[in-house]
């Protein structure tokens, strides 16, 4: 008779593992943690996993965890923003706020936002921003750049061959490099915690 699959401990199990080694635990590691005497029944519980969304098989059979293992957040629909509206509460998917702001990790990385520069563009002190590295600015990209020795957020605006950054906030003043520009990514999103 097939082992009875209790998914809310397995899944709370393979968090732990995933939590800690930052990998997922190879088919010995899940017979071992589990108690499974054959590989098959660890065959098995990987391919109710996958059904179930706690993984996920790339075109090569590789797994790899989905946002129930790396600590996603549950999207439970929609609200208007404008004129009320009935909803009910409907669980639509499971989400990583990782996956869903950083579209390439290995480029992205974080940066606290300090001083009043960026406000009209809803960029606050002590906000976090995701900039990516290596993508090329085009005119009103938000960037980290090192202008001739001192590093900004500013706006990137790029007239023919002249560049100047603007704020977005009236009381500072375009600046055009005397120098040196050296763009150090594009932001791509805003982090913001209100409480």
């Amino acid at each position: 008779m097939p082992k009875r699959i209790d998914f809310p401990q397995v899944i709370s199990k393979l968090k732990d593992f995933y939590d800690s080694r930052r990998r997922l635990p190879s088919f010995a590691e899940i017979q071992s943690l589990f108690k499974y005497s054959s590989k098959g029944g660890v065959s098995l519980l990987v391919g109710h996993l996958v059904k179930r969304g706690v993984l996920k098989r790339d075109a090569k059979g590789k797994l790899s965890p989905t946002a129930v293992l790396e600590g996603g957040i549950k999207l439970l629909g929609t609200v208007q923003a404008g004129f009320p509206s009935p909803a009910e509460e409907e669980l639509v998917d499971t989400l990583s706020l990782d996956e869903f702001l950083i579209k390439n990790p290995q480029a992205s990385y974080l940066v606290k936002v300090s001083g009043d520069s960026m406000i009209d563009a809803g960029i606050m002190q002590g906000d976090l921003v995701i900039v990516e590295r290596g993508r090329q600015p085009r005119s009103g990209d938000i960037v980290i750049a090192e202008v001739d020795g001192a590093w900004t957020m500013k706006y990137y605006e790029k007239h023919g061959a002249k560049v100047m950054l603007r704020a977005a906030n009236k009381k500072y003043p375009v600046i055009e490099p005397k120098a040196e520009l050296v763009v150090g990514g594009v932001v791509v999103a805003n982090v913001r915690k209100y409480k």
